[in-house]
């Protein structure tokens, strides 16, 4: 069996155990987009930065409500959905000009997910040389921009 190494992920999961109450939720109820990197809301949807990305540009989309699996969405809520994912899809395509991405989701604690309690859909952007020594040689992988510049420079293009 192959494993794949993420050794940068455990500050999350340091961090993640501290946290009190559900990330998603406070981000929808707050009015500091800034502060909780939120760059877009819609009807039923917020997207907002990953503070903890697997690559730049890693967005999260989630419903406002506080559900934890897709056949809880509904109809306007999953159109919403992927109406916002094609709008911050295009967006990344136009500013970070990445060769693809991967969407995804992780639905319960099993699955992956961090924040198993609220459906999230991942966009993370890839690039074919985003993928280098370092994680290997030195347990460290490189974000090539700062989070409150990537703010910027999206939330000027939405």
């Amino acid at each position: 069996m192959d494993k794949l190494w993420a050794p940068w992920r455990i500050n999350y999961i340091n961090v993640a155990r501290k946290i009190r109450g559900c990330l998603f939720c406070r981000a929808a109820k707050e009015s500091r987009d800034r502060k909780n990197l939120v760059l877009f809301r819609s009807k039923h949807i917020l997207c907002m930065l990953n503070k903890f990305p697997y690559n730049n540009g890693h967005l999260m989309l989630s419903p406002y409500r506080h559900i934890r699996n897709l056949t809880q969405l509904s109809s306007d809520e999953i159109l919403d959905l992927f109406h916002a994912l094609n709008k911050m899809q295009a967006l990344l395509g136009k500013i970070l000009k990445p060769d693809g991405f991967n969407l995804g989701m992780n639905i319960g604690r099993v699955a992956g997910a961090g924040i198993p309690g609220h459906l999230h859909l991942h966009i993370v952007p890839r690039w074919k040389e985003d993928t280098n020594f370092m994680p290997v040689i030195f347990d460290t992988k490189i974000i090539s921009q700062s989070l409150s510049e990537l703010y910027e420079k999206l939330s000027q293009r939405i």
